[in-house]
């Protein structure tokens, strides 16, 4: 007889409690024994996975990049790669940067994070054409070509997880899911804060089950319910915005803050750099400079 508690068969707790004793976690062979001895075989088990097979894995292994709260960078992306910054990781843009480049990177002991817009449609991505028009809303304020995603969509997320494949086979060590502040703006959907830190959640579970690093692009008003799912932040003009203060929960988790301030041509960027790098609010931050086309030109203020 099946005899089921919770979804699961009566003889899982027993077993579990004793692996959880000895953080061993279930995989789908035991499952499979489990749901056999309580005569019970689901019609997905193929594809069976549950929150303790992947809470469990997470604790024993942590297999992706978990940076320290200092971290040299660079973040180009636009223009060709600049790939002579002595620096410890590259923020690079998922798709115009080949997996041979990451893999350079790589060999001289970078890290390499891929920036991807997981709340936008910018319709000269090579996937534009796979996302349904009832998924795709208003238009970003002053940026041709790109607009919101309804992100508690079925069908964005299953896209998304196709650019997390991707960012896992072509290499990089973590991603940046960029534009998830639908919440404040007219989006064309009614999206609320809840909404998207359920799809945050959501990118963090399936990067980390891809031995991807992840972290959170701006929206700070998240940061405090969302800073134990991700490993680090990045933002731009908290200083400009008067929001660094926002951020610092996750320095006190021992996770890092990307920082960038934004000047408006390259000319400007030595001058600028004194004011922002001495400001205290970003004390303790990972500060660049750059011009906001984001090009290989950066000042990195001291850390």
């Amino acid at each position: 007889m099946c005899s089921l508690v919770n979804g699961r068969p009566l003889v899982y707790g027993r077993v579990m409690r004793s692996c959880a004793l000895k953080r061993v976690p279930l995989g789908p062979a035991l499952w499979g024994v489990l749901w056999t001895l309580a005569g019970c075989i689901p019609s997905d088990f193929d594809n069976l996975a549950t929150t303790d097979d992947a809470g469990t894995a997470a604790e024993e292994s942590r297999a992706w990049w978990q940076p320290m709260t200092v971290v040299s960078w660079q973040w180009q992306l636009s223009g060709a790669l600049d790939t002579s910054y002595d620096v410890a990781m590259y923020n690079v843009d998922l798709f115009t940067v080949s997996a041979a480049s990451i893999a350079g990177l790589q060999s001289e002991g970078r890290k390499v994070i891929c920036h991807l817009s997981a709340g936008s449609h910018e319709d000269w991505r090579s996937d534009a054409a796979e996302f349904p028009a009832a998924v795709i809303g208003a238009a970003l304020d002053n940026v041709e070509g790109e607009r919101w995603l309804d992100v508690r969509s079925q069908a964005t997320r299953a896209l998304m997880l196709a650019r997390l494949e991707l960012a896992r086979d072509k290499g990089c060590d973590g991603v940046e899911p960029d534009n998830v502040d639908g919440y404040l703006v007219d989006s064309g959907f009614l999206l609320t804060m809840a909404d998207l830190v359920d799809y945050v959640r959501f990118l963090a579970d399936e990067s980390h089950r891809r031995g991807l690093s992840v972290g959170l692009t701006n929206a700070v008003e998240l940061v405090d319910m969302l800073e134990p799912n991700l490993d680090w932040a990045l933002n731009a003009e908290c200083l400009r915005y008067e929001e660094c203060e926002r951020l610092r929960p996750f320095l006190d988790a021992g996770k890092p803050v990307f920082h960038v301030e934004y000047v408006e041509s390259v000319q400007e960027l030595e001058s600028a750099a004194e004011r922002i790098c001495g400001a205290q609010a970003r004390q303790g931050f990972n500060t660049l400079v750059k011009a906001r086309g984001l090009g290989p030109a950066s000042v990195a203020c001291a850390l």
